[in-house]
Order: C-alpha cells, then sequence, then structure tokens
C-alpha cells in the first residue's frame, strides 16, 4: 500500500502565531487541508502526520482522521521522518510520499504522475521538482543520463549549478522498505547537527540504488510561507487562482475587489459576483443569481435566478427566485422557499419561508415554519425564547400579519388569518380569523402645554 508523510512540527516564528505554522489558513483552510487533501484526491489515504511545537493542535485538528507521530525535538527533516518508522513498519511493500504541512499547493496530478515515473523507473527515491524563473535560494537537482546524483543547496553550488533553474521541492517518493534503511543511514555530522532528509539521495545513489526526478507541470508547489508577507502571498494566488477557474467556467465578475471564493464553493453559468463578496465552504450557487456587494455565504445551498444583496447567509438552503436584501441574516438551518422575498433589516433564524412569502423588513423570524404566500408586516418578532427553552412558531399560508405584531411561541396560526398592527398573539388562531388585541387608547388633551409651562419653571 501506498503511504504519505507530512511533516507539519514547524512552529514559524517569523509568522508570530501560538499554533503550528501549518494550521495557518490559506483561502479558508490550514494548508495542512490543502497536503492532506491533495494525497486523498490522488488515492493516497494513509497518512501519517508529524507534529512537533502545539502537537495537541494538530491532533485537535485531524480529529483522528490521520496517524501523527510527535518530533520533540526539531532535528532536521530527517529526523522528523524518522518519528513515522513505526507508521512505515506497517506495511514496507508499497512507496511512501513525503510532502511538506506548509507547501499547500501540491496538487494530485502531480502525486500521481510522480508515482508512476517513480514505479515505472524502479526507483529507489524520486525527487519531485519544479523549474523556477528565479531559482535563487533553492537546491539545484544535477540531473544524470540515469537519473540525478544529488541536489545542491545555493551555499553550495557553483556558479555553472546556480544557473540551474530545476529545484527541490520539498517532497519525494521513497520505496517504504527503502526509507526506513536509508533513515537508519543518516547522521548529523554537519554544521547544523541535524539530519537531513536530502542526504538519503547520495547513500541510496553510493549503494546502488536508483534516484530519479519528477518534474512537475505545476511550479507553485515550491510556494511555502516563512512569514506573513509569505502567507499573504498564497492567499493572493489561492484567491487568483480559483476565481480563475470560475471565469473559465462562465461566471461573471464586476469586479474582484474584496472578492474571496474558497476553493470548495462551486458556481453556475451566469451567476454575477460583485465586490466585496466572499462565499466559503461547501457552498453551491445556480446559475444566473447576483451576489453582492458586499455579502457572505457561508455553507449554503443555493438555487437559480437568486439575488443576494448586502446580506450574510449561512448554512441554509435558498431555492430558486428568490430575494434577499439588502441587510438580511440568514442564519443556520433556515430554508428559504422559491420566490420568496426577504427585505432590508430581516432577521431568519432556524426556519423555513414560504414560497413567494414577503418578509419586507425590520423582522425576526426564529424557530418557525411559514407557510406560502404570507405577508409579514413590518416590525413583527417571533418571541420564540422564554429564558429557558425554545418554541416554533407556525404561520399557515395566506396569512397576513399586521406590522408590529408578536407572537409568542408556542403559537400557531390557521390559513389566511390576519392579525391587527400591534397585536400579541398567544395563543393558537384558527382558519380565516383576525387575532386583534388593542388597549383602549386615551387621550389627555392639553398634555404638552402643561408639560413645557412646567419645564420652563
Amino acid at each position: 500500500m501506498n503511504k504519505a508523510i507530512i511533516l507539519a512540527g514547524g512552529q514559524g516564528k517569523r509568522m508570530k502565531a501560538d499554533m503550528p505554522k501549518p494550521l495557518l489558513r490559506v483561502l479558508g483552510e490550514p494548508m495542512l487541508e490543502w497536503v492532506i487533501s491533495a494525497c486523498e484526491e490522488s488515492g493516497v489515504s494513509d497518512i501519517c502526520v508529524i507534529k512537533g511545537f502545539r502537537g495537541e493542535m494538530i491532533d485537535e485538528y485531524l480529529g483522528g482522521r490521520c496517524e501523527t507521530a510527535l518530533q520533540a525535538e526539531r532535528l532536521g527533516t530527517g529526523h522528523a521522518v524518522m518519528q513515522g518508522i513505526s507508521f512505515l513498519e506497517k506495511d514496507t511493500s508499497g512507496n511512501t510520499l513525503i510532502l511538506n504541512g506548509d507547501a499547500p499547493f501540491i496538487d494530485a496530478a502531480t502525486i500521481g504522475e510522480s508515482l508512476k515515473m517513480h514505479t515505472e523507473q524502479g526507483n529507489s527515491v524520486t525527487v519531485i521538482t519544479a523549474e523556477l524563473e528565479n531559482p535563487h535560494g533553492y537546491g539545484r537537482v544535477i540531473r544524470t543520463e540515469s537519473g540525478i546524483s544529488g541536489i545542491v543547496e545555493q551555499k553550495d553550488a557553483t556558479e555553472e549549478q546556480k544557473n540551474i533553474r530545476e529545484v527541490n521541492s520539498g517532497a519525494y517518493w521513497f520505496r517504504t522498505a527503502d526509507l526506513i534503511e536509508l533513515l537508519g543511514k543518516l547522521d548529523c555530522n554537519n554544521a547544523q547537527n541535524e539530519y537531513y532528509l536530502t542526504d538519503t539521495i547520495s547513500i541510496a545513489l553510493s549503494e546502488g540504488k536508483k534516484a530519479g526526478a519528477f518534474k512537475s507541470e505545476n511550479s507553485e508547489i515550491i510556494k511555502g510561507a516563512n512569514d506573513r508577507r509569505d502567507l499573504l502571498a498564497l492567499n493572493d494566488y489561492a484567491k487568483r487562482a480559483v476565481i480563475d477557474k470560475h471565469l473559465e467556467n462562465g461566471v461573471e465578475f464586476v469586479s474582484t475587489d474584496g472578492v474571496i471564493i474558497e476553493r470548495g464553493v462551486e458556481i453556475g453559468v451566469g451567476t454575477q459576483i460583485q465586490p466585496g463578496t466572499i462565499i466559503r465552504g461547501k457552498t453551491t450557487i445556480g446559475s444566473g443569481c447576483v451576489l453582492g456587494p458586499n455579502s457572505v455565504i457561508v455553507e449554503c445551498k443555493v438555487g437559480d435566478n437568486v439575488v443576494i444583496d448586502t446580506s450574510h447567509a449561512y448554512n441554509s438552503e435558498i431555492e430558486s427566485g428568490v430575494i434577499i436584501g439588502p441587510f438580511v441574516h440568514i442564519r443556520p438551518d433556515s430554508y428559504i422557499k422559491s420566490g420568496a422575498r426577504i427585505g432590508d433589516f430581516v432577521e431568519i433564524k432556524n426556519s423555513t419561508i414560504g414560497e413567494k412569502t414577503a418578509v419586507s423588513h425590520l423582522v425576526y423570524v426564529g424557530d418557525s415554519d411559514v407557510g406560502r404566500k404570507v405577508n409579514i408586516g413590518c416590525g413583527t418578532v417571533t418571541v420564540n425564547y422564554d429564558g429557558i427553552s425554545k418554541s416554533r412558531c407556525v404561520i399557515g399560508d395566506n396569512c397576513f400579519i399586521g406590522c408590529n405584531t408578536n407572537l409568542i411561541a408556542p403559537v400557531k396560526l390557521g390559513k389566511a388569518v390576519y392579525t391587527a398592527a400591534g397585536t400579541t398573539v398567544t395563543r393558537d388562531v384558527p382558519d380565516y380569523a383576525l387575532a386583534i388585541d388593542r388597549g383602549v387608547m386615551k387621550v389627555n388633551e392639553g398634555y404638552t402645554l402643561r408639560k413645557l409651562k412646567t419645564e420652563k419653571k
């Protein structure tokens, strides 16, 4: 079986973050998640993550999804891989991929194609490389007719070698049995007193084993982050790459200013994304929608021809033909059915809004089931919480809810019920009834004149 070891023990002191560097986020996801998902997409699902600084945070994030091993001391990349030997020894029949948890742009195609070359050539180790316009600072790959002869670091390279543009990405395929053997032969006789994984190549070659290099067409696999500027650059690149994908698929962008779309988002043809719009998670958007400006949509399913104007929606479903906004908050577990209109300064929480229902403005609907073709007037509130427990309201089809109505849950309104403006509904109302609850209005004549006269004194 093929497996992977992901090195994720770095602290990243220059990040000035009290967490493992691979948990810092690129386009909403930890860099480690990008690497793991690339492995899984390529068919490599047996994964061990080498943790170090604040390793408990790695465990908490993974939640048992991958095996982990602790590198208690940071003694180099070779030493980090050594911590996974017990993981490797469980099955030595296949190959092992070594990746860095803070290099998020490794892709499934590169992993699969490099493995194919690795096995076809019968290599003990295959270095995954990329060609850069400016290779300064990276280890140069020295090729031979039969493979490679090694990797030369920038500080050790000759002038001729510095002109080589093919560099080491820090990712490798090893024959698993050979990797275990090679790790046992590493030493730390160097200026840093560390065990370098790159030394395994020269050891393998000295023993007559084959070493090769696979050059990825994706030069971005080299990109990593050592400080916050690097992290911003990774985010900028990822953001642009996702937008380019949607442009190719027929999505319209008026301007990309402030637009952030995470890589798990799906958007239909002809949808327009306006400035300042943020779409996160596994959100799916239909065709012909207009989203934004300045809208946030998280983990939602949105149908076709939906308008979401300057509003927020979270963990909810919005059917086709719905118009939302401006300044609407759709909270989790809400279901807005087709043709509904949700107007300005409305909050919907854990509720169903029926087909062609209008919730026009300044309304709170929480823990409620609202029927079709209902009109909910300005200032209406479903009073769903008594300080101890939450209860639901049910509003039947074709109801007309007057302005400033309070519905004290649990309460049920039947079909085509009307409530008079200012009514507080405390019990169920039958079909086709009018609920009206108003005290006697008193008019105190001359009150203002008396009040002003008193204040002048």
